[in-house]
């Protein structure tokens, strides 16, 4: 009867699993804030791609770590970085996959901002010419949706310019709009690489106390040219979610952040909780806030529950 009269669902079709690729070959490294999470060589990529697709998840989003960084985040806006091969690779691979691209450069920077730094902090103008080159180079790699996520004013719009100029009209972006300035994002930094070398990010990404100002946000990416719009973190925005989820006809993306995940397999491994109710309870939380679509760490558990 549960089961008959559910308002919400879970489909393993909506989780999009965010995966790490680092050079060599042969190379599966647990993270270790993020268990049964890895880096991966491109050809341990493909595998797990694979087994992503079997599974019927909606599809990846892929990040870098490249083989070396320097000051203009060059390795992520080159045709053959680390990113855009493991796009060739998986589409070679498993081509009935959603590859998702996040568009940034913290991995690639020396210093781990997301941008170019004039006088200790980044100029959002010349990054909008880096993030720019850097879709454009994952579309031409063949990844299916980009998705900036260093929020600099005025990127979509420049992306959009750029994919536009050289005949990629269709492929769709996927805006970080409503990205806040979280302590979430902690392990992520340890599987990207990407710790900041001076400072923090609270300059560009989004005081967590704002609420209008997220959905001034998203307007203002929408009106540049945003197709799906995405609140970062999930679960301490959920309201941001549903504000978006009425306000806004679009589809919605949450990302379910490294740091919520962590929490939930440390609580889970100190036997203090559940793991998979947490897992599931969460992700339904998620969903009924308004989000159609869940970046999320658990998206391999979570479809083997779901079957």
């Amino acid at each position: 009867m549960r089961a008959l009269v559910r308002e919400t669902h879970l489909d393993p079709a909506q989780f999009i699993l965010p995966l790490f690729a680092c050079p060599g070959e042969g190379v599966r490294r647990e993270i270790g804030s993020m268990p049964d999470n890895y880096q991966l060589s491109i050809d341990e990529l493909v595998k797990e791609c694979a087994e992503v697709h079997a599974l019927g998840i909606g599809g990846v989003i892929l990040f870098g770590l490249p083989e070396s960084k320097d000051e203009m985040a060059s390795g992520a806006y080159d045709d053959n970085g680390i990113v855009q091969r493991a796009i060739r690779a998986v589409r070679r691979e498993t081509p009935e996959l959603l590859v998702v691209t996040d568009v940034c450069n913290c991995e690639y920077t020396s210093h781990g901002h997301c941008g170019y730094i004039i006088d200790g902090d980044v100029d959002n103008d010349t990054t909008l010419q880096w993030l720019a080159k850097s879709a454009l180079s994952h579309a031409r790699a063949g990844a299916h949706i980009v998705a900036p996520s260093d929020m600099m004013d005025g990127r979509v719009w420049a992306i959009r310019q750029a994919l536009d100029a050289n005949g990629y009209e269709k492929i769709p972006v996927m805006s970080y709009a409503a990205k806040f300035a979280s302590v979430f994002y902690g392990p992520f930094r340890e599987a990207a690489e990407s710790t900041p070398q001076f400072g923090d990010r609270r300059s560009y990404q989004m005081d967590p106390a704002n609420g209008r100002e997220a959905m001034r946000e998203i307007e203002l990416d929408l009106q540049e040219g945003a197709d799906i719009i995405m609140v970062k973190p999930a679960l301490a925005y959920l309201d941001l979610i549903r504000q978006a989820r009425d306000r806004f006809d679009v589809p919605i993306a949450a990302y379910q952040v490294s740091g919520e995940y962590a929490m939930i397999v440390a609580a889970a491994r100190n036997g203090w909780i559940d793991q998979e109710r947490a897992m599931l309870e969460t992700l339904t939380s998620i969903t009924r806030a308004g989000a159609s679509i869940i970046l999320t760490y658990f998206a391999k558990a979570a479809a083997r529950v779901l079957g």
